[in-house]
C-alpha cells in the first residue's frame, strides 16, 4: 500500500474547517528530519505554544483489562499467541476491579484512564461489560479511552453511547513497512475502524511505534498517513519499541535519541492541535532525552508502573523530573 492510498478515510486534499493542513507531502515531512536541529525545535516549540501551555503535560494511566492470547502476529507484542514470551493469558477483568484501578490512577494524578484488551476485534458478547466499565470510570471524573482491536460500526456506536471519550487504534508504522510488522490484518483494516470511531462521535487516539527496524522513510510515511486523515487524531502516541524477548522484533536496535526527538517535533508541526504522547519507552530514556521530547512538542505521557505488560518509570522518578522541568499536569 502506498502513502496516498493510506492517507485517509474519505480524505480529500486541502485543509479542514479549522484550517489545519491534511495535504502533507512526503517531501515536506522528510525535510523535518534533515533541517538543522535548532531550527526544527524552534519551529516545533513555536507551533506548540500557539496551541498549548508549554509547561503542561497530560497524565494518563493504561490498564490491561484482558491480557495475552491475541491471535494477531504483531511482531512487537508480548501478548500475541504466535510467540513464546512467557506471558500468561487472562480473562476480561471484572467491572469492579477496573473501577478500583481507575480510582487508584486518579489518586496518582491521572486525568485519563485507558483500558486495553488483547483482542483482534471486539466480540459483541463483551460489549455490555465494557460499557459498564466506561460508566464506572467516568463516574470518577476521569476521561476514558479504550483499545480493543477492530470495531464494527454498531460496536463503536454502543461504546460512544456509553460515554467513551477516546478510542485508541494505532497504525503502528508507515504503509510500506506495515506488512513487515504484522500480517494478520492490513492498514486498511485499521483505517476502517478509525472511520467507525469518528462516525460514532468519539475522539481518536492513533499513532505508532518507532525503532522496529524501519527506515526513516517509514517514519515519514507513518506521520504523513496520520496528518492526512480527514481529521487529525486528538491524541497521537509515539512509542519507542520496548523489545520483548521471544517476539520477532525483540532484537531490534533502538532508535537513536535525536531521531526520536525529530519524530516528535515533526508530529507536533504536522498535527498542531493534537496531544502528542511520549508513550512507551520512557523507562529507557534519560531525563535529558525526555526533556528534549517535551521541548519538541510532546505534551502527554503515561504514568504508573506498567504499560499493559511493560515497565514504566516509577512515580517518584517522574515527580522528580516534573520538579526539575517545571511541568504541571494538564487539566482534563
Amino acid at each position: 500500500m502506498n502513502i496516498d492510498m493510506a492517507r485517509g478515510i474519505k480524505a480529500t486534499p486541502g485543509t479542514n474547517d479549522s484550517g489545519l493542513r491534511r495535504d502533507w507531502t512526503t517531501a515536506e515531512a522528510s525535510a523535518f528530519f534533515t533541517m538543522p536541529f535548532a531550527d526544527l525545535i524552534h519551529r516545533a516549540q513555536t507551533v506548540h505554544r500557539r496551541h498549548f501551555d508549554a509547561n503542561e503535560v497530560q497524565m494518563s494511566t493504561l490498564l490491561s483489562i484482558k491480557t495475552g492470547g491475541c491471535p494477531e502476529d504483531c511482531g512487537y507484542c508480548s501478548q500475541s499467541a504466535h510467540f513464546d514470551t512467557g506471558l500468561k493469558a487472562t480473562k476480561l477483568m471484572a467491572v469492579e476491579a477496573v473501577a478500583n484501578a481507575a480510582a487508584e490512577a486518579k489518586a496518582g494524578g491521572a486525568q485519563r484512564f485507558c483500558m486495553g484488551a488483547a483482542w483482534r476485534e471486539l466480540k459483541d458478547r463483551d460489549v455490555d461489560a465494557l460499557c459498564e466499565m466506561v460508566s464506572a470510570v467516568k463516574a470518577q471524573g476521569l476521561e476514558t479511552c479504550m483499545t480493543l482491536g477492530m470495531l464494527t460500526k454498531g460496536q463503536a456506536e454502543r461504546l460512544a453511547g456509553a460515554g467513551l471519550d477516546f478510542y485508541n487504534h494505532n497504525i503502528d508504522t508507515g504503509p510500506e513497512y506495515y506488512a513487515t510488522v504484522v500480517t494478520t490484518r492490513t492498514m486498511q483494516d485499521r483505517l476502517e475502524t478509525l472511520a467507525h470511531v469518528r462516525d460514532a462521535g468519539m475522539a481518536v487516539c492513533c499513532g505508532g511505534i518507532v525503532g522496529m527496524g524501519e527506515a526513516r522513510d517509514d517514519r515519514v510515511g507513518m506521520l504523513v498517513t496520520l496528518a492526512n486523515l480527514p481529521k487529525h487524531p486528538e491524541s497521537v502516541p509515539i512509542n519507542a519499541l520496548m523489545p520483548i524477548k521471544g517476539t520477532p522484533l525483540g532484537d531490534s536496535n533502538p532508535i537513536e535519541g535525536l531521531e526520536f526527538v525529530r519524530t516528535i517535533a515533526a508530529a507536533r508541526i504536522m498535527m498542531p492541535e493534537s496531544v502528542v504522547r511520549l508513550s512507551a519507552g520512557r523507562e529507557h530514556m534519560s531525563e535529558e532525552l525526555q526533556a528534549l521530547c517535551f521541548l519538541a512538542g510532546a505534551n502527554s505521557i503515561f504514568i504508573g508502573a506498567k504499560l499493559l505488560t511493560t515497565k514504566n518509570p516509577a512515580k517518584e522518578k517522574d515527580d522528580a523530573l516534573w520538579s526539575k522541568l517545571g511541568i504541571r499536569p494538564m487539566e482534563a
